[in-house]
Order: structure tokens, then sequence, then C-alpha cells
């Protein structure tokens, strides 16, 4: 990213920085890769290291789906009702070694004293539904519809969603990078002109008074699989400034600019976002192809080796039929899709779409978690069939009861 610099630092790094009373302030790198990727200078008014108690608060273990066949696959969230916190509510759905994703509707906030840091990956929430407050040790940025909020592994952040505002959110995780893809900077980190967005869209933390509160602060920092609390008796936000390139920001997918062509696109076009061994792309309202026989409607295909994963957040996706809002499509990989019955001759002449939606894309497969699966609708696989083989295939199956979904 772009440097930022916030409140108050020194002229020089790494030397004398003091407050009015004269004490020193605590500076920390903040940084990834050692001492060679990004990174940002913090000045604390407490030294970040000052722990005064450790515990384990929970252990972390995803399951996978018993039911491993290769196929198609929806999984509809629609229904979930709101449960827990941003952090323990959360409910996966797809994971592998690169990345872990799922959707999370908190009903309560973390506790007044109670942060979330994560210490093995960066973060990325796709706010479908809800507004409020996204607070860190960097300063506040507030959030709504559309919003992606990238968080860099070890931010120590919290949401204070607005009274009465129902939340509903996408979540990733991911062990590496998450960033704007290489092809769209130069060689000095710019955004270039055929870029999708630009620097102008992204919204990064404002500025904001140190925190100096005494107390008991709680950090629950994931690493190693499991959640352990960190105790403090300053409060984690006391910045009095910073300076890098490494920080939380938010991008609305509202602000990505489509690129059209006079034939069909491919779904490269779309992407937002790059991560080790996948990649985020967002499907936003644009105008179709312009040659005359163009086909709106993407065309089959084969992901040979990756799995792609759609999330379906407004509007008519026009390859699609019976797909609802906030469900998600597994497409693995080795086997074909494509559109729908009927949906290709139905895009022809049509000259927009209003479809909203985030599609992540992973070049090694993903495994579906037992709570996706109990989301799961079971003639998904089968939707590809004519209509009136479509719904004798799903009498049967209906006929064949409990056998024919097997655990």
């Amino acid at each position: 990213m772009f440097y930022v610099r916030r409140g108050n630092v020194p002229h020089k790094r790494h030397t004398q920085h003091r407050a009015p009373d004269g004490s020193l302030y605590a500076e920390e790198l903040f940084g990834v890769e050692g001492f060679t990727g990004r990174s940002s200078l913090l000045y604390h008014l407490t030294p970040p290291t000052r722990v005064h108690r450790i515990e384990t608060v929970d252990e972390l273990k995803l399951q996978a789906a018993d039911d491993t066949t290769h196929k198609h696959r929806l999984v509809k969230t629609g229904d979930i009702k709101p449960q827990g916190d941003m952090i323990g509510g959360r409910i996966p759905l797809f994971f592998n070694s690169d990345l872990v994703m799922g959707v999370a509707r908190p009903s309560d906030p973390l506790p007044q004293n109670v942060f979330y840091r994560n210490g093995e990956g960066d973060e990325m929430l796709f706010v479908h539904e809800g507004t409020g407050v996204f607070e860190s040790v960097f300063g506040s940025m507030r959030y709504g519809p559309g919003d992606y909020l990238v968080i860099p592994i070890g931010t120590t952040w919290r949401l204070i969603s607005d009274e009465g505002s129902d939340q509903r959110m996408l979540w990733l995780e991911t062990p590496g990078n998450l960033e704007p893809p290489k092809r769209y900077r130069n060689e000095y980190g710019q955004l270039l002109e055929h870029s999708p967005y630009s620097q102008r869209d992204i919204r990064i933390p404002d500025e904001v008074e140190p925190r100096s509160d005494d107390g008991d602060f709680e950090v629950h920092v994931k690493v190693r699989s499991r959640i352990t609390a960190y105790h403090l008796r300053h409060h984690p936000f006391d910045l009095v400034g910073w300076d890098g390139y490494l920080y939380p920001y938010i991008f609305n997918i509202g602000d990505f600019e489509p690129i059209t062509g006079r034939i069909h696109q491919p779904p490269p076009v779309h992407q937002t976002f790059a991560g080790r061994n996948f990649v985020v792309c967002s499907f936003v309202p644009r105008k179709f192809d312009y040659h005359p026989l163009a086909i709106p409607a993407p065309y089959n295909h084969s992901n040979i080796n990756s799995d792609e994963v759609i999330y379906y957040v407004a509007g008519n996706f026009m390859s699609r039929r019976g797909v609802d809002v906030s469900s998600f499509t597994l497409h693995p990989s080795g086997i074909p899709h494509g559109p729908h019955p009927g949906t290709v001759e139905a895009s022809i002449g049509k000259e927009a779409t209003e479809e909203l939606a985030v599609m992540v894309d992973t070049f090694h497969p993903l495994m579906l978690t037992r709570q996706a699966a109990r989301f799961e609708d079971e003639n998904y696989a089968y939707s590809w069939l004519p209509p009136n083989d479509g719904a004798e295939h799903a009498r049967e199956l209906s006929e064949r009861g409990p056998e024919a979904f097997p655990d």
C-alpha cells in the first residue's frame, strides 16, 4: 500500500521521541516478512510488551464434512440467525492450507475490555449488511454495506456495530498477504491507470487520540489453532502516532470500475485482491458485451486446477437460477460448470446486469466444513439438467429418503 502518517512521530526513526513530561514513547516496528516486507512504526504511551497474565481462551479446530463426494455444491446461509460476537460467532464453511472463509452474523459486541488480534494471517471482512465502526490500534473507520475491510496480520482491533443494525459478513483469513494484484501496480506500488480502482478509493484509519485508560484489558490472539488472552493494565489503543505502509484499510465494492468488452470478459478482469494461491474478485453492475453477436452469459468452463466459490450479495446473477442472496456456490476443480439451462438464450440482447457478488478462486482444493454441510442444497449438482429432468430427479432423491444424502 501507500505511505501514511498519523499523529505524532519523530523526525528520524529509531531516535528519542519524548512525551511532554520527558518520558520516552515506546517505538514498535510492526512488519511482515522479517525486516524486509511492508511495515509501519508505532509509538505507544506504554510498551506493548507489558503483559501481566496469559491464559488459553479456546482451542480451534476445523472439521471437514463427512461427505467428500466431488461435486458442485450450493450452501444457503440466508436463514442463519444472529449469534455470538464477531469472533466467536463466525461460521467456517470452506478451508485449505491457504485460507479459511465463512460467514458471521454477530448479535453481540465484544466486551468493552476485550480486543482481537489474528497472529496467523491477514483477514478480510466483506460487509453484506450492517453499519458500525471498526476500531483498531491504528485508529477508527466507519463501515457499511459493500465494504471490504482488509486487516493485516497482527493488528489489534474490534467492531462496534451501530445500535439496531443487523450484521451479516463474509469473512476470510489467510496466512499469506492479501493485497492488490501486482498487475495493477507499478514498480513504486502505485495503482496504474488501467486498474479498476485507485488509491483515492481506499479509506484509511482516522486520526484518534491515544487511550491512556488503566484497567484489565484482554487482547485475544489467534495463533497456532487457539485463542490466547493477553492481559494488559493499559489500553491497547495507546498510539500517539504511526507511519508506514502496513495498516488496515477499507475498499467499497461500489468503487470497483468494471472492465467490459465487445465479447464476454473472463473472471480475471473482476480481480480485486490477490492472496497466496487464491484471488478475490468482485462482480458488480456493468454494461454487457457489445459485439452484435455477443452472448453475455459466461461460456461453460472447466476449473481444471482451481476451485471457485461465489457469494451472492444482491441482484439476479445472469447465469444462475435457484440461487438465493447470501448463498455460496462451490464449483470444484476438474469438472465443468457453466450457465444454467435457459440463461444463455435469455441473456442475448440484454444491455446490462445489476448483479453483485464476491468470488474467491483457489488454486488448491477446498474442503467443506461440517457446518457448511448442514446448509447444503443436495439438488444443486443436478441443476444443469433441463427443467423437466431436474424436477423428476429431485423427486427421485426425495423418494429415496436420507440414504440419498450420505453423511
